[in-house]
């Protein structure tokens, strides 16, 4: 079962590999190889849920120990963070069989995809702090690229500000690692618990500095100021992936595995989170009410949706674990079929403005009713996936004594509520300008991705007592290993 592992970042790595080699002068079969390569990702995925989910843990080494080796470890929160990448990435993948007919090179496209799951594979498998690290620079160097792949004034723009932040953010994590290594003497997540590292003196600096390296990855206010102009330009599936899975790997996963071994949850480290969650929820939502293009303010809106799990980090009670992890996995889900709704419309109008949009439920049903789905899901309004996860944060932060944060929360979510609707009334309702009188729906596999992941927010809101018991609750108890 533990050659699992090395295949879940070998076969993306070889998808991508076929591609370059044999598929560049067939557009099909560089779809066909990119698909089945993120369907076979999910199934091996799904081959391992049994015994994480139930308690197991993985592991696999190749070259000796850490931080030498190349050290592989999975438990039940790994599983959730790769079922994550794997339905994302496939969604993503089917998607983009339509939509990136429109740019050249869609084989190229398909590489630096794979390349990406594959990066964030490792980040999710690595057993060190080291191997987590290789993972985050293999799936930043294929954003970057992926980021321009339109190569127009603004993509570039988008990814020169995105790599001089990363570029940052890294250097905070290399200095942290050397730090951590040359004071605890590993940076192996399970012997840093074993050893009881949140008790040692003197990691506040590497600790401070590997917090704002994942900050920065994750794009946490004040350290957000790549992702509208990223999330925005980028091809859209790309877009739907950076936001819905993207920087939840790269930036969220490490502070995740980190929380309870290094951090330890309480006095001014809670603090420092409680505000940064606090400010990114309102910051974000405030920006997002006032933006006209339909993907910036998507984009804004994640800096707002991943303030709440921040939030949930921050309480870190298990009720509150809980309500951050189930907001997590819901924010992939109905940002990805927002961005990809966003594309569709998009592709379909010639136009991003939501001033110059309306009326389309009329031309393009199925966008307009997944599209209606994500927002009743992002708003939090029952029985949809995301009311349950705000209210578990919420009242978490109300029984742990942070009132103040569960006030923030619910205003978050009614700032929420005000910038969705302008967009679903702008873009859906209304008078069809006649300009898009000829408009129709966009292709089958392009929209067959928002039917699934619409289901998949009605599904989970109504079947979340089952899903927390069966992935959410094992995963808490992996993520407080340290604790």
């Amino acid at each position: 079962m533990s050659a699992v592992l090395p295949a879940l970042v070998f076969v993306p790595l070889l998808a991508a590999g076929v591609i370059a080699l044999l598929a560049r002068r067939s557009e099909r079969a560089a779809d066909v190889v990119c698909n089945v390569g993120t369907a076979v990702t999910l199934g091996l995925a799904l081959s391992v849920a049994g015994p994480l989910a139930g308690g197991g843990r993985l592991s696999w080494n190749l070259g000796g120990a850490s931080p030498l080796g190349v050290c592989l470890g999975a438990d039940a929160l790994s599983l959730l963070m790769l079922l994550v990448v794997a339905v994302g990435s496939l969604a993503a993948s089917v998607y983009s069989v339509s939509y990136m007919r429109a740019y050249t090179e869609k084989a190229r496209y398909y590489v630096l995809l794979l390349l990406m799951v594959t990066g964030m594979n490792i980040v999710v498998l690595g057993a060190d702090i080291v191997n987590m690290y290789v993972g985050v620079e293999v799936a930043a160097l294929a954003c970057y690229a992926l980021v321009a792949y339109g190569l127009g004034r603004d993509y570039l723009e988008a990814s020169f500000k995105y790599q001089v932040l990363g570029t940052v953010g890294t250097m905070c994590l290399i200095g942290g690692m050397g730090l951590m290594y040359g004071r605890a003497g590993t940076l192996s997540f399970a012997e840093l618990a074993e050893a009881g590292a949140g008790a040692e003196t003197g990691l506040a600096v590497p600790a401070a500095l590997l917090l704002t390296g994942l900050a920065l990855k994750a794009a946490f206010v004040p350290f957000h100021a790549w992702l509208p102009d990223a999330h925005s330009t980028a091809p859209s599936p790309v877009s739907a992936l950076l936001s819905g899975v993207f920087i939840k790997i790269v930036g969220l996963y490490g502070l995740m595995r980190l929380l309870f071994i290094v951090f330890v949850p309480g006095g001014l480290f809670s603090t420092v989170l409680l505000v940064v969650g606090g400010i990114s929820i309102l910051a974000g939502a405030l920006l997002a009410l006032v933006q006209s293009d339909m993907k910036r303010l998507l984009a804004y809106c994640t800096i707002s949706q991943m303030g709440y799990v921040l939030l949930g980090l921050a309480v870190g009670t298990p009720l509150a674990l809980v309500g951050a992890l189930f907001h997590l996995v819901n924010h992939a889900l109905f940002k990805e079929l927002f961005f990809f709704g966003a594309g569709s419309v998009e592709r379909q109008t010639g136009t991003r403005e939501i001033g110059r949009l309306g009326g389309l439920n009329s031309r393009m049903p199925v966008t307009g009713v997944t599209s209606a789905i994500g927002f009743f899901s992002v708003s939090g309004c029952p029985p949809f996936n995301g009311f349950w996860s705000k209210l578990i944060i919420i009242v978490a932060a109300v029984q742990a004594g942070h009132v103040g944060a569960a006030v923030v929360g619910a205003i978050g979510a009614v700032v929420t509520i005000g910038y969705f609707l302008k967009y679903e009334r702008g873009v859906f309702f209304g008078a069809l300008p006649q300009a898009l009188a000829a408009v129709k729906e966009s292709p089958v596999s392009m929209y067959a991705p928002m039917i699934v992941l619409a289901a998949a927010c009605i599904a989970l809101g109504l079947a979340f007592p089952w899903f927390i018991e069966t992935l959410l609750e094992p995963a808490v108890q992996a993520m407080m290993l340290g604790a």
